[in-house]
């Protein structure tokens, strides 16, 4: 794919951390009379017509998103970025920012201006040193050159922006439990509604985007909207950052246009260039994300439609690959640490479902499973749907269900070792409401 057509790639190698380097790239064109002579509206009207889609994982219309924020409210609005990045599998944010971070505050700009946003905060996960050094040392750079600051570039319209560290909480992905984390609280979720867009940061209107949709506006913004529209699909519009991992030749970062199909990503020379052994199940946008099995991935694209009709989910883009030297249980049993860590604690079904399935897990792994534990996990997956705060529950509870069915001979296998495996597991002696 060619670097002019590279919406959040192209400047990688380039040096453009350095705000000479970016500017020589065709940085910060859009911060110009043209941009502040548009209205709010026409901005966001603008994005609209892009069709550009949150690039966290949810994939809702940006333009929309931005469209629910309250005007005149007599409080402030707030942007803030979700750099946190916590998802197993993905790491596309952290090489974006450390690359080139002046694509990001450029992009903030933007939608500050479309937002009538006065307050930006780019919440950065506290183990991305070298990435919020970057950042950091690219908004000294853009105040010192009137970017940022009291009426930048000389008109009425001032704005700053600040990084804000996390402290690692995979939780504070969700957006209210990073808002909480940023106003100091614990960071938890809240109930919804209020939204954010209504009551977010500081109990004002807040706007909450990825790293990767914010810097798909300067691109957007640089070029005829048809541009933008004419890669991807007729639903997804753009491209998309994907990282893989896993047993493919040539691991790495890359930008594709949405639509791309799956194998062209993992077997093209312009990409992966090939899977190492016998694929068994690839997990397409990050590690919550049900696997898709050998037969499925033929003609899977990646794009938000196709992989809902595949029933799994698009997510981050954070495609891992796994060839049949692995077991599945090994895998599940990595995620089941992983929800179990890092739930919050607040809602029972996920601070205890979470652990009882990774206790289940663990007594498979050590050749002490039971017939009827695979309906087990799958009975207690199922108790995760609508029940919580936030969907970090079901995060688990779909590899749990999906795993246990698509690779039951590898759980039969496991559970097999055991000498004494048809002898009833003891069940807990307390029915925990209608969770298992």
């Amino acid at each position: 794919m060619q670097d002019s057509m590279k919406v959040c790639t192209g400047n990688f190698g380039k040096h453009a951390q350095s705000i000479d380097a970016y500017k020589k790239l065709g940085g910060y064109s859009t911060i110009s009379k043209s941009l502040f002579e548009m209205s709010q509206f026409e901005v966001i009207d603008r994005v609209q017509r892009a069709g550009l889609r949150g690039r966290g994982g949810a994939g809702f219309p940006t333009g929309m998103k931005w469209s629910f924020v309250p005007r005149n409210t007599g409080k402030p609005v707030y942007i803030v970025v979700n750099a946190d990045e916590g998802e197993g599998g993905t790491y596309k944010d952290h090489f974006l920012l450390l690359e080139d971070p002046h694509r990001l505050i450029e992009g903030l700009i933007i939608a500050g201006w479309a937002l009538g946003a006065r307050t930006a905060y780019i919440y950065a996960r506290g183990e991305f040193l070298p990435c919020i050094e970057s950042v950091n040392k690219a908004l000294n750079e853009a105040y010192a050159a009137g970017y940022l600051g009291e009426n930048i570039m000389g008109t009425k319209f001032s704005f700053d922006i600040f990084v804000h560290r996390g402290a690692g909480a995979y939780i504070c992905g969700e957006e209210t439990a990073l808002i909480n984390s940023l106003e100091g609280q614990k960071g938890q979720p809240r109930l919804k509604p209020p939204f954010p867009a209504v009551a977010g940061a500081w109990a004002s209107p807040t706007c909450v985007n990825n790293v990767e949709t914010i810097m798909s506006l300067p691109w957007i913004f640089s070029h005829p909207v048809e541009e933008y529209t004419k890669m991807g699909t007729p639903r997804a519009h753009g491209t998309k950052v994907f990282c893989v991992s896993g047993d493919v030749k040539r691991p790495g970062l890359y930008e594709a246009p949405l639509g791309t199909p799956l194998m062209e990503m993992l077997t093209s020379e312009e990409y992966c260039q090939g899977i190492i052994g016998n694929l068994k199940g690839v997990i397409p946008g990050g590690s919550s994300c049900p696997p898709l099995l050998p037969e499925e991935c033929q003609n899977a694209t990646l794009d938000y439609e196709c992989m809902a009709s595949l029933k799994t989910m698009f997510g981050s883009g954070a495609i891992i690959v796994f060839n049949d030297t692995h077991n599945a249980v090994d895998i599940l049993d990595v995620l089941g640490h992983f929800y179990s860590h890092e739930s919050c604690g607040q809602c029972t079904p996920c601070r205890e479902g979470t652990g009882f399935a990774k206790r289940v897990l663990d007594a498979i792994m050590r050749g002490e499973g039971h017939d009827g534990d695979i309906e087990l996990l799958q009975g207690i997956s199922a108790g995760f749907g609508g029940t919580t705060i936030c969907p970090l529950s079901i995060s688990l509870g779909g590899p749990l269900n999906v795993y246990t069915r698509k690779y039951r001979a590898d759980f039969e296998e496991y559970i097999a070792k055991n000498p004494n495996h048809a002898e009833p597991r003891l069940r807990p002696t307390v029915r925990l409401g209608a969770y298992w």
